[in-house]
């Protein structure tokens, strides 16, 4: 197969993959998700004979870059937005909020959005994206053995703030499981 070929069969192959990936870190901002995905597959274009035999981790490391660069863009834009004092409403800009504490699990995705970007990201690319560790080294830029150990970094920090804020302690959760003739 020529590189355009093996492209195409990317392309194909995990737009979709690419598009959950980067909706997930957008919040599903369906315009910023486009305009992301768009670069990310742009790239892949330009680098064409670059892709390897085993594309996608590939391709969510450029897409990491993507919204890198996506985010850096905002930043700017709201810092010169600020610095002409226009009001945000006047941009349509609006802050999202989290997950609502109603919401079973919510103390989850607050605990894990209190961890940084970097922990946030090595969770979320085993978790959501299923990757393994060596797909995840891909896209981290980074060896086997460093992927594994932010991962286990990361699974501690994680539990460490799951424990120190989860709404009933594992401890009390065992007990109701005795209650319930489960333990």
């Amino acid at each position: 197969m020529s590189n355009d070929d093996d492209f195409a069969a990317a392309y194909r192959e995990h737009y979709w993959a690419v598009s959950r990936y980067v909706a997930r870190r957008l919040d599903g901002r369906t315009d910023d998700v486009e305009e992301v995905v768009a670069e990310v597959f742009t790239v892949a274009w330009r680098r064409r004979t670059d892709l390897p035999d085993t594309p996608l981790p590939w391709l969510y490391g450029v897409a990491r870059n993507c919204l890198a660069n996506a985010v850096r863009g905002q930043g700017r834009r709201r810092r010169l937005v600020d610095r002409l004092g226009h009001d945000d409403t006047a941009h349509r800009r609006h802050i999202e909020a989290g997950p609502d504490a109603e919401t079973p699990g919510a103390w989850v995705h607050e605990a894990l959005a209190r961890l940084s970007p970097a922990d946030q990201e090595v969770l979320r690319l085993t978790a959501w994206e299923e990757l393994g560790i060596d797909e995840v080294a891909v896209v981290l830029g980074c060896g086997s053995r460093a992927a594994s150990m932010r991962l286990h970094r990361a699974r501690r920090r994680l539990r460490a703030e799951i424990d120190r804020t989860s709404p009933t302690s594992t401890t009390s959760l065992a007990k109701e499981a005795k209650e319930y003739g489960h333990g």
